[in-house]
């Protein structure tokens, strides 16, 4: 169970409670039946089917027989259950919701983990094993929460690894009998409490949590791409590569946009004069959880025209169209094609596919669209704000864009009416009301600093609160509050036009991938608008204008020269300074080249530094030490230390330095070590060591520094200058003191094991003395 909170970032719902319940129901029958010293192998087979029933009972009582006994129906809608909870978990971003067959899933997970501890711990006696069980549970997680899981999260399950292999080893050696020696205020009858064994696996518990809490904190962070998302491509952008999933295009946005390397992701030529929005994918469902790719049929192949665009009742062959070539980077993986909407044609065709509903073009097998260069021909449609404004109102045109979850917050429907008055109905004049509210009149700002997402605590805090967000926030909100009104939506994850040259290419980058609200009007279909405020997109959709609008230019798209922000831009939204993620004025985000030290020498400098930091840690110890043991006044516990830096002297230089040894037997060792003139030195600090040792009748004042110090000094006149350097660099008597800590921090948990019988001594004795 301890093991079981790292998926709390992950699921949400009552699964830690039931699973808690399973987990000890099952415990408890294993107990049971070894109390009534059932057959080793009768045990796991009765938990099984105890398991098997109790999550029946809870998550699949409807294909029980006789509402007791689970059956082949139970087999397969579990299976069913299980098939969905891994679609969900693959396709969607954590935390997820407390749908039941996600909850089942963790229940499943955790109590079955429960089940296999239970038999490799106590059946087969083999504790340690144990804990590769629990990587089980760290495998959903690790997949699924994006910037990794709380440190914290990790210390529990740890800590319950360290204590299952101490209670493995005192139950092992209490089987021996009884004490013949230990702790000395312990009576020698109490059973054996400390074993080596056990000693052995705390160790190693030890040091693993010590290893997994010290490591994040002194290794800097590596690059993305080395060990997740992107690939270094050889295509028009360098560095480190970038990704867009098919599982949850919402959170690869956010996260790529708030990258620091503005990596290429594509170039293209053609298009609109004034370049053009490439779109990936549309987010049309909504729980209010997460906004996610709506199930689809499965998608047609690429086989000449698509299909027109949905909800558009015009004369296709009138309309105006445009071709593009389109140049992808290697380090954009994403298996969707940006391209244009509503596209017409696009050279992809062997493995790729499309979907009649949203036009968007995705991978059949997997593979991403990096590398990959097509052509392209697209219509531009651009209908008028007159148009927009008579258009009729109809059904909505599939089963998820017009859906408002049902605990929308009442004030949020409150606040979309107030907004909106004006229009006196009309869902075209509200849309663009709904834009001008959220780029000037709402008093938003623009800031890649919000983390929390697009769920609906997130929609509120961002539309009632603190208004501080990017595109996520703005399109979505949009979305959102456009449902609440009755206008079908969705949520565009793309591409801002990018950057042109002289040549008319236009080349994007990540830091261009945007999100935008679609809404649609019966027969025009799907159109874009641009809520996202000026400081990051400066001009609306030509076909917003209308009453409220805040902007009369052209489609939002960058040239060579900056296109002024809308006239009725509001002054007081306040224009975020040195955000890297900020556009300037023509909407498209801005590349600060910088220099050699912000653009990877200061990286290099810090890892340098941290790596000779790290290789000084030695020579540092073993440095402080050596002063430490020559500062000590004249005596005993002086000498010592004194004779444990020859000791650690001798096993730098490489020499064989005995441990049985006496110190007569040291010292006429030294002898053959050191040259004539060191050999009173030497002799005169093998006698006093051993005289304050064993003679009763010694001055213990005796100083022996000045010894010492002539035989250090001569050992390392005889030694070669490659063994001097490597006694400064890495001296090797420094592993005695890790070791000397670990055996401390052993003894210290040696003591935590013995605290329980350290009381229960003293009750007793207590209780014998009544």
């Amino acid at each position: 169970m301890l093991g079981s909170l790292v998926l709390t970032p992950v699921f949400s719902g009552p699964f830690l409670f039931i699973s808690a319940f399973l987990c000890g129901a099952v415990t408890g029958v294993g107990v049971l039946l070894q109390n009534l010293r059932a057959p080793r192998i009768v045990v796991p087979l009765v938990q099984l089917l105890v398991l098997i029933e109790l999550l029946s009972l809870f998550f699949l009582n409807s294909t029980l027989k006789f509402g007791l006994f689970p059956w082949k129906g139970t087999a397969i809608e579990f299976n069913t259950q299980l098939v969905n909870a891994m679609d969900s978990i693959n396709r969607f971003s954590a935390p997820l919701p407390p749908d039941s067959h996600l909850t089942l899933f963790a229940v499943s997970v955790i109590s079955a983990t429960g089940l296999l501890i239970h038999v490799v711990a106590v059946q087969l006696r083999q504790a340690a094993w144990a804990g590769l069980l629990l990587l089980i549970m760290y495998t959903v997680p690790a997949a699924t929460v994006h910037g990794g899981l709380p440190a914290l999260l990790f210390i529990p399950p740890a800590i319950g690894y360290i204590v299952l292999l101490s209670a493995e080893g005192r139950s092992r050696l209490s089987r021996w009998g009884r004490r013949i020696s230990g702790v000395s205020h312990l009576d020698a009858a109490e059973p054996v409490e400390a074993s080596a064994l056990g000693q052995a696996g705390r160790r190693i518990g030890l040091s693993v949590v010590a290893l997994a809490a010290l490591l994040p904190a002194l290794l800097p962070a590596l690059p993305e791409g080395v060990v997740g998302n992107g690939l270094a491509g050889s295509g028009p952008g360098n560095g480190v590569g970038a990704s867009i999933s098919s599982t949850d295009p919402m959170l690869d946005m956010g996260k790529n946009l708030k990258r620091g390397d503005n990596v290429v992701a594509l170039t293209y030529k053609g298009g609109p004069d004034v370049g053009s929005y490439l779109r990936l994918t549309a987010l049309d469902s909504f729980d209010g959880n997460t906004w996610r790719i709506a199930p689809r049929p499965e998608n047609r192949k690429i086989d000449g025209e698509l299909a027109p665009p949905p909800g558009y009742n015009g004369d296709l062959s009138k309309a105006p169209q445009t071709k593009m070539e389109i140049n992808v980077s290697r380090s954009f993986r994403s298996q969707f094609a940006p391209v244009p909407y509503p596209l017409r044609t696009i050279s992809l065709k062997r493995d790729w596919r499309y979907d009649a509903s949203a036009l968007d073009v995705v991978s059949s097998n997997g593979q991403v669209v990096g590398g990959k260069k097509y052509n392209l021909s697209a219509y531009d449609l651009k209908p008028s704000p007159d148009q927009l404004h008579n258009a009729l109102q109809g059904g909505p045109p599939d089963e998820y864009t017009s859906r408002v979850p049902k605990r929308t917050p009442q004030d949020i429907t409150d606040l979309t009416h107030e907004v909106t008055a004006d229009a006196k109905g009309n869902q075209f004049d509200e849309a663009v009301l709904l834009q001008s509210w959220f780029r000037s009149s709402g008093g938003f700002t623009y800031s890649t600093d919000n983390a929390r997402g697009s769920g609906m605590p997130a929609l509120r805090d961002f539309l009632l609160e603190n208004k501080t967000g990017y595109c996520e926030q703005f399109a979505t909100g949009m979305a959102l509050m456009a449902r609440i009104l009755g206008i079908p939506s969705r949520v565009g994850i793309g591409f801002l036009p990018g950057t042109s040259d002289k040549d008319g290419q236009y080349t994007v980058r990540m830091h261009d991938m945007h999100a935008w609200p679609e809404l649609y009007f019966q027969g025009y279909g799907w159109v874009r608008f641009e809520p996202t405020p000026p400081a990051r997109v400066a001009t609306t959709p030509s076909w917003t204008v209308g009453t409220g609008s805040d902007s009369i230019n052209p489609s939002t798209a960058p040239s060579t020269a900056p296109i002024t922000p809308g006239g009725t831009e509001d002054p007081l939204i306040d224009k975020p300074n040195g955000d890297r993620n900020l556009p300037n004025d023509s909407g498209v985000a801005v590349l600060d080249q910088g220099n050699w030290f912000t653009n990877g020498g200061g990286q290099a400098i810090g890892i340098s530094a941290g790596v000779i930091l790290l290789l000084c840690i030695p020579w540092l110890i073993r440095s402080l030490t050596r002063r430490r043991r020559f500062s000590r006044p004249p005596g005993r516990s002086g000498a010592e230390g004194l004779w444990a830096e020859i000791r650690d002297t001798s096993r730098d230089l490489g020499l064989d330095w005995s441990e049985i040894s006496t110190p007569r037997q040291s010292g006429e060792w030294l002898l053959t070590k050191l040259p004539a003139e060191a050999h009173p030195q030497a002799l005169r600090l093998a006698r006093g060591i051993e005289a304050l040792r064993y003679s009763g009748d010694v001055n213990p004042s005796t100083d022996l520094r000045a010894e010492a110090a002539a035989v250090r000094k001569a050992l390392w006149s005889q030694a070669r200058q490659v063994r001097r350097w490597r006694a400064r660099l890495l001296p090797p008597s420094w592993r005695w003191y890790l070791n000397r800590g670990s055996t401390e921090a052993s003894d210290l948990l040696d003591e935590f094991d013995l605290l329980l019988a350290r009381l229960r001594s003293l009750v007793l004795r207590g209780r014998h003395a009544n």
